[in-house]
């Protein structure tokens, strides 16, 4: 009897054994512990994170924190973008999962959440280099709207729906305006190169006046509005410290002078197929702003002086920001920013010329007339000379049949 039940118990036990060992080597062995929807990171310190990592191996993208903000090592450790710092922990602690799939590592090859393989892996690390918190995510379902994912410290695999997509360059990770202004704003735009210096000032909404223009030249209204336009939106391509470029000449420089006093210096220089810059602002109104409070200003004077307060920060923040750093800026952009004065300018008698030949067109007909119609009346000046000759000859026949064969009946009367 003992050994009877000895037996069944071992056979139950091993039975269980060997379903446990095919469970967990199933892919699709679901896992009964979640029962229901869940988030998948359990809260998360941003506070703590000393560091982050997007994507494995020689792609990761390295972020580390310095002081009160973060930077991109990937980019020379330039300033990363608080926005996209904040959207990664956003987008980590807002994966929702359904159901657990599987908790056997084996099966992660296949679901492709094994760091090698996964399509996205995103890492926030303490000071002390230990793992504070990580997403591994895999490939989709069919269906295409469930995907395969897991923490980076657990082998437990969930399925989520609506997983974000991390980007995955380091440029994605910094603010990359250099400076947007505004064309309303601008008072004036000057700009000197090796051949000389101009200044542009806007008219009207899209117009642009050159000062002392040359009577014999013409401005060309596309590329002076291009070039006082030109810091609308401007962006880098790439940042790079000092050290990193060497042997630039900054031999061209744009200024931009806002209505407000403000200032923007940009020094270009050329090497190669690229286009350097460096910038600084500075706000150039020398009245200082004075608070009497003995007086009160009205509401208007508040304004003014709380714009020029203003206006005064923000050329500091600037300057200040781009410290340091050489900017990589596209082509497109770098051709108005280093405008010459020659390449503004055509000239007007051609320009006179050209004009007239498209109206007078129809008018170049005269010239053809004489080949159609004139040319009968050219050659009149010898016909003229032909029309006497021949005229007396094409008389005498009309009046030969009509006076002699007059005289010739009469004489013939008298023999009747």
């Amino acid at each position: 009897m003992s050994n009877q039940k000895h037996g069944i118990i071992a056979i139950v036990a091993a039975v269980m054994v060997v379903w446990a060992a095919v469970q967990s080597r199933i892919p699709g062995g679901k896992h009964a512990e979640q029962s229901g929807p869940a988030y998948l990171v359990q809260g998360l310190d941003q506070n703590a994170i000393a560091s982050i990592v997007v994507g494995q191996a020689k792609d990761a993208i390295k972020i580390q924190r310095r002081g009160t903000q973060f930077v991109v090592v990937n980019e020379v450790n330039y300033p990363a973008d608080a926005k996209q710092i904040s959207d990664l922990v956003t987008k980590s602690l807002d994966i929702k999962t359904s159901e657990v799939y599987t908790t056997n590592p084996k099966n992660h090859e296949d679901l492709e959440v094994a760091e090698a393989k996964a399509k996205h892996v995103l890492k926030f690390f303490k000071q002390d280099g230990s793992l504070l918190a990580g997403v591994v995510i895999g490939k989709s379902q069919e269906n295409g709207q469930d995907t395969y994912v897991r923490l980076a410290s657990s082998d437990t695999v969930f399925v989520a729906q609506n997983v974000p997509w991390f980007k995955d360059r380091a440029l994605d990770y910094v603010n990359q305006e250099i400076v947007t202004v505004k064309r309303e704003d601008v008072n004036t735009v000057t700009v000197s190169t090796p051949e000389g210096a101009y200044t542009l000032r806007p008219q009207g909404s899209d117009g642009a006046v050159l000062a002392d223009l040359p009577a014999d030249r013409k401005l060309k209204d596309s590329e002076a509005t291009s070039v006082l336009n030109a810091l609308s939106s401007l962006r880098f391509d790439d940042v790079n410290t000092p050290a990193d470029v060497t042997g630039l000449t900054f031999d061209s420089t744009y200024v931009c002078r806002l209505k407000d006093s403000t200032e923007y210096k940009l020094q270009l220089a050329k090497k190669g197929t690229k286009t350097y810059l460096i910038c600084e602002a500075q706000y150039t109104d020398p009245t200082k702003v004075t608070i009497n409070p003995n007086e009160k200003d009205s509401p208007e004077e508040l304004k003014k002086k709380e714009a020029k307060l203003q206006a005064q920060e923000h050329a500091l923040k600037f300057t200040a920001r781009h410290k340091g750093w050489i900017y990589e800026v596209p082509d497109w952009k770098a051709k108005y920013l280093m405008m010459s004065r020659s390449g503004l300018l055509e000239d007007v008698k051609k320009e006179a010329e050209a004009k007239a030949a498209d109206p007078n067109q129809p008018a170049a007909a005269p010239p053809a007339q004489p080949t159609v119609q004139p040319q009968p009346a050219q050659p009149q000046p010898p016909k003229p000379q032909e029309p006497p000759a021949a005229a007396p000859q094409s008389q005498p026949p009309s009046p030969a049949p009509a006076v002699p064969p007059a005289p010739a009946p009469e004489p013939n009367k008298p023999p009747r």
